[in-house]
């Protein structure tokens, strides 16, 4: 069993910086799962926002935040980042964070093995 925890959310006026992080803990081997981020705005579905490989070398954005959001993970760390900048009242949603077995399931279908609680973001304009 892995848990996932997301923390760094908060209100920030737009234009401004946030980091998430997302830390997995338990029975897991970090580095052998391919990570996500997502997000669900109210009355909305959830979005895909990024996915990052096992190892960080690749990485996959949604046009919505491809320039803006940048990803990142330190499997020594058992952690994944979200650097959000030029944040817009549209981003405003919670985020989640996922490990998958399947990097283009987790793109594709949104696939995943473990999902964290999430954590809030808000973009006041």
């Amino acid at each position: 069993q892995v848990q996932l925890v997301e923390s760094g959310g908060g209100l920030v006026q737009a234009g401004g910086s946030l980091r998430l992080s997302c830390a997995a803990s338990g029975r897991t081997s970090f580095s052998t799962y391919h990570m996500g981020w997502f997000r669900q705005a109210p009355g909305k579905e959830r979005e895909f926002v990024v996915a990052i490989s096992t190892s960080g070398s690749t990485t996959y954005y949604s046009n919505s935040v491809k320039g803006r959001f940048t990803t990142s993970r330190d499997n020594a760390k058992n952690t994944m980042y979200l650097q959000m900048n030029n944040l817009k009242p549209e981003d405003t949603a919670v985020y989640y964070c996922a490990a998958s077995y399947s990097y283009t399931g987790l793109i594709n279908r949104g696939s995943a093995a473990y999902w964290g609680q999430g954590t809030q973001v808000t973009v006041s304009s």
